[in-house]
């Protein structure tokens, strides 16, 4: 009796074993392959201007200026951007470059209100967020930029609320 259970344990090891990998390989082709959407789309609102306190920003150091990113989005957060912690950008650009859905979406062009001779594009992100660049040929912040802008279509995408607040004074 031992040896019917041995003769056969080695062969459902190795069945049990293929089906690990078979799941495995069918697991990791199905996150290789799934479109890449944003989990958080953003919420569309009614409304005629869009604030600052609506926009949630992170900046991103793509110069060599260490520290850069995170003083610009302490200024954002001092004008009532929600920002996300600061970070490198493996992008090299040049002048200040403001992404965001599209290049004329309200979020973008209030965003870029702050910066001096800043370059606006979209990439078509869904989640309502800007991002920032900072080049070595960085410009300048713009204080005296409006706080708030008109909204041509009357509706405007807002980050969906998530269980992590934005960071103000990111380090």
């Amino acid at each position: 009796m031992r040896s019917s259970a041995r003769r056969w344990a080695a062969p459902i090891t190795l069945l049990l074993l293929l089906a690990l990998l078979g799941y495995g390989l069918w697991w990791g082709w199905n996150q290789l392959t799934r479109p890449f959407a944003n989990s958080n789309p953003c919420v569309t609102q009614s409304a005629s201007v869009l604030i600052t306190t609506q926009v949630t920003v992170q900046v991103f150091n793509g110069g060599s200026q260490a520290g850069l990113a995170s003083q610009v989005s302490e200024q954002l957060a001092y004008h009532g951007f929600k920002t996300k912690s600061p970070a490198n950008t493996n992008e090299q650009v040049g002048a200040t470059v403001i992404v965001g859905a599209s290049a004329d979406s309200p979020e973008v062009q209030l965003v870029a209100g702050f910066f001096v001779d800043a370059q606006t594009r979209g990439d078509e992100r869904t989640d309502g967020t800007v991002d920032v660049l900072l080049g070595d040929s960085y410009a300048g912040f713009n204080d005296a930029a409006p706080t708030s802008i008109d909204v041509p279509g009357g509706v405007i995408c807002v980050p969906e609320a998530t269980d992590q607040p934005a960071t103000e004074n990111a380090g």
